[in-house]
């Protein structure tokens, strides 16, 4: 790099957006798989992805596996999205050299994000100082005594700052691709690319990590059922009372097992649900707002207004006007 940060340059013709994966030593073979899968040209979607190293050729993996990069650290300067996997040992100090691309790819506005111990990467080149950030939950102290200056949030799965984002473990870095899929494109295409994958299309960045808990019961996706359910009913009243009913269990163990599974109540979970079903009809169909609105259980076309501008920070409008045919 020279110690000289390139200048972004602008294009007159439109061109895919250019996803860089980072792969360095020890790098954790299925977090480099993941966005090479979610962002492939074949998707049919406009990115285009490619991987290099901090120099081009042969990059030792972690475990029995090795991965040949085209391209050594000069192909950050043209990548719009730069992706960062995980890499054992956990938290080794990061090559000066890597720091200051990634910190050169920043200054010009790259978007930067980790899966996994990636994380350690982006702390280390100095891009999470004073913002919130993931990692996998056996390395989130470490991180957070290393640098103070970060608020590490151990349990979800993965955290958006804008143009810095960090993810939890690998399976967690598909919830942050499909997520980066959403901002861009919208719902449908994300639903798309997700289906292809035969992954769930949508899990909030809040919700849980599966950490080791006493109880096996509690572990993983046992209320996914009764999910499936209201998404379903997402038309209709749908109350606990329902929910816990569905999934035959006493209201207050309900309560307290979907909180462990999604980071959040039912009812919170619920209304993210519509919204984001709303969403995808605003991109995909020309109906009325109050009738999205009806046919997502928000009742008004106000009621879905108000709920979008909290979550969201745009109107229906906006967001149709914006994504509707994007994908």
């Amino acid at each position: 790099m020279g110690g000289v940060c390139r200048p972004d340059r602008s294009r007159v013709v439109q061109r895919p957006h250019r996803v860089m994966v980072l792969v360095l030593d020890g790098a954790r073979p299925l977090d480099v798989g993941i966005p090479a899968e979610v962002f492939h040209p074949e998707t049919g979607f406009p990115y285009e992805v490619s991987a290099c190293g901090v120099s081009a050729g042969t990059v030792l993996s972690h475990g029995e596996f090795s991965f040949t990069v085209p391209q050594g650290l000069e192909a950050l300067a043209d990548a719009d999205t730069i992706i960062v996997p995980g890499y054992v040992p956990v938290g080794r100090p990061l090559p000066a050299e890597v720091g200051e691309a990634l910190r050169c790819a920043a200054s010009r506005g790259a978007r930067i994000a980790s899966i996994c111990y990636g994380a350690f990467a982006l702390a280390d080149a100095g891009l999470l100082d004073g913002l919130r950030a993931t990692t996998h939950w056996d390395a989130a102290e470490k991180l957070a005594e290393r640098h103070p200056q970060i608020t590490i949030e151990p349990n979800v799965l993965f955290v958006d700052e804008g143009s810095v984002l960090t993810s939890a473990g690998a399976a967690a870095g598909m919830d942050l691709c499909l997520h980066i899929v959403r901002r861009d494109l919208g719902v449908s295409p994300a639903n798309e690319i997700a289906r292809a994958l035969v992954t769930a299309p949508y899990r909030t960045g809040g919700q849980a990590q599966y950490l080791p808990i006493t109880s096996p019961a509690a572990q993983g996706e046992n209320l996914a059922a009764t999910r499936e359910w209201a998404m379903a009913r997402l038309d209709r009243p749908i109350t606990v009372a329902a929910l816990a009913a569905h999934a035959r269990l006493a209201p207050r163990t309900f309560l307290r097992r979907f909180a462990e599974e999604t980071g959040s109540t039912p009812m919170q979970w619920i209304l993210r649900a519509r919204v984001d079903t709303a969403r995808e009809l605003l991109e995909n169909t020309r109906l009325p707002i109050d009738r999205i609105a009806e046919q997502v259980g928000l009742g008004t076309g106000s009621n879905l207004r108000l709920h979008f501008r909290r979550l969201l920070d745009v109107s229906p409008s906006e967001y149709r006007a914006t994504f509707a045919g994007r994908g």
